[in-house]
């Protein structure tokens, strides 16, 4: 009999051991643990737009702008505009209705607890979670100033976070269309339903992919 062979029965045994030891209960598999406090502190780090979850902390625009240099230009340049095809952050105010409209923070996105978030939780690149929560109130204090919504001399903190609102926010609605008539009226079909589909519509074919030396030209 080959080792592996011995290791997979040994580790079946163990689970249906572990299976023994650990009884179903009424709608329960008996597998697993109830999460400690203290672990799902760990994952409940979400911020919302009413400023629910922000932890205590501050921080200055000058603090940000060493810490944007030091962690994130390297990807958004120095000024938020963007390397190569790393995101804008800063700038296109106007430009939502153009046929290449430039989403940054301070055009498009509707919430300055989406800033917040998502720097805490994903930045920098390759070292998520690693930013301090005054260090994230730093950043996004420089992120706003940067799209002209706060004076050089700013410093952002929870008591004053929800005082700032982003230009775009009142542009931004609950999703509405399932209370729509149209929505209303549809029928879901359960059985013997259609086979095929008719096109009756198309979407209009943006071609977002950049041009430069060396790509290929149809």
């Amino acid at each position: 009999m080959s080792k592996s062979l011995d290791l997979t029965r040994i580790a079946a045994a163990a689970g249906l051991a572990a299976a023994i030891a650990l009884p179903a209960t009424a709608g329960q598999f008996g597998l697993g643990r109830e999460a400690l406090p203290e672990e799902v502190a760990a994952w409940d780090i979400d911020v919302r737009p009413d400023g629910l979850g922000l932890p205590e902390g501050a921080g200055s625009v000058a603090d940000g702008e060493e810490l944007f240099y030091d962690r994130c230009a390297v990807c958004h340049g120095d000024f938020g505009e963007g390397v190569d095809r790393w995101p804008v952050l800063a700038g296109g105010q106007g430009t939502l209705a153009d046929a290449r409209p430039v989403k940054t923070i301070g055009s498009y996105w509707p919430y300055l607890s989406t800033v917040w978030d998502y720097v805490h939780r994903a930045m920098p690149f390759g070292e998520a979670q690693s930013l301090s929560a005054d260090e994230t109130y730093a950043i996004t204090a420089y992120l706003m100033y940067l799209n002209d919504l706060v004076d050089d001399d700013f410093e952002l903190s929870k008591e004053n976070f929800l005082e700032v609102r982003l230009p775009n926010e009142a542009n931004f609605y609950p999703d509405d269309r399932m209370d729509s008539p149209v929505m209303k009226k549809r029928e879901v079909c359960m059985s013997d339903c259609k086979t095929s589909v008719e096109i009756t519509k198309r979407a209009a074919v943006l071609d977002v992919t950049p041009e430069g030396e060396g790509d290929a030209m149809e």
